[in-house]
């Protein structure tokens, strides 16, 4: 099984007409995904150069293709009201991968999304979703992940990440060891943003294929701690994480927005001692996150 996205789901982009989109937009074709159509203002009633039809409206979208997802590359100022636009259509999952989107923005879409409850928004800043072998919705190398059916340990797992090249990361070390993956979930880097680690972890914890979770976090905020409460009390499964940004200095941003140390909150350090008194076995170094998987779930090195 996975989480939010399977081979059933249907796919729009929007921004397809736009380099980023309709570069993406082939690759999850490429990849198997379900793509249907794209969005682009203006442009309705013509096609892609992958022959996918192009609407002016998500509604139109929905209506048309009956699509359930959407992949969204609209420039940052539009992207708040692509992502409302979308939630208004009736998008179950909605994922948006424009880095840059203010943060004013963003809070007035989580206030907007709290009164559509049928819309999950993964990002912004983000990856994107996927579920090896049945469809990915992003930007994320699909050669390196390894479905729950061909994962030669037997043991499949879920990945939630801040970080798009640690999630990358992580995936590899465990698909070399015979790991497969459930669903891969980079949630972003943004100090606002839509699913966070609870409410991922709770799905994967429900899923009754997965049968532990990877956590990568970083410094600022504190989600990794509400992560860390999480887990000791509702998740069963092993639960590695990894925390980036140990020697970063407090009060500079570390690469992403949310990524910084303020108020003496947010350090790697407590967030690491948060995890491992929830029972979370934290790798030290990125490099030794698929080993220490392993041993979570009680396999040899490979």
């Amino acid at each position: 099984m996975s989480i939010l996205v399977n081979a059933a789901t249907k796919v729009i982009c929007q921004g397809i007409t736009g380099s980023a989109g309709a570069f993406h937009t082939r690759g999850c074709l490429e990849y198997g995904t379900k793509m249907v159509g794209g969005v682009t203002p203006g442009k309705g009633g013509s096609k892609d150069a992958n022959g996918l039809p192009i609407f002016d409206t998500v509604e139109a979208a929905v209506s048309a293709t009956g699509a359930d997802a959407t992949m969204i590359f609209v420039p940052p100022p539009f992207a708040a009201d692509a992502i409302m636009e979308a939630a208004d259509a009736g998008i179950a999952v909605i994922v948006a991968i424009t880095e840059g989107v203010p943060v004013l923005d963003m809070v007035k879409v989580k206030a907007y999304l709290r009164d559509k409850p049928a819309s999950v928004l993964i990002g912004p800043n983000c990856p994107g979703i996927i579920t090896p072998g049945e469809c990915k919705i992003g930007i994320m190398p699909g050669y390196i992940h390894t479905p729950a059916k061909s994962a030669k340990s037997g043991k499949k797992i879920g990945i939630i990440s801040r970080s798009g090249t640690l999630t990358y990361e992580a995936v590899w070390q465990c698909s070399t060891r015979g790991i497969g993956q459930t669903t891969a979930v980079g949630i972003g880097g943004d100090p606002i943003k839509g699913l966070n680690f609870v409410e991922i972890l709770d799905l994967f914890a429900r899923d009754t294929t997965t049968d532990g979770v990877i956590l990568i976090g970083e410094i600022g905020g504190s989600d990794e701690e509400s992560a860390a409460a999480f887990v000791r009390e509702k998740v069963k499964k092993p639960v590695v994480a990894f925390i980036a940004g140990r020697t970063a200095p407090p009060g500079r941003r570390m690469g992403h927005a949310g990524a910084i140390i303020s108020g003496g909150e947010g350090t790697a350090q407590s967030k690491v001692d948060a995890l491992k008194s929830a029972g979370v076995l934290v790798a030290d170094s990125p490099a030794l996150i698929g080993q220490t998987m392993a041993k979570a779930l009680g396999l040899a090195e490979m």
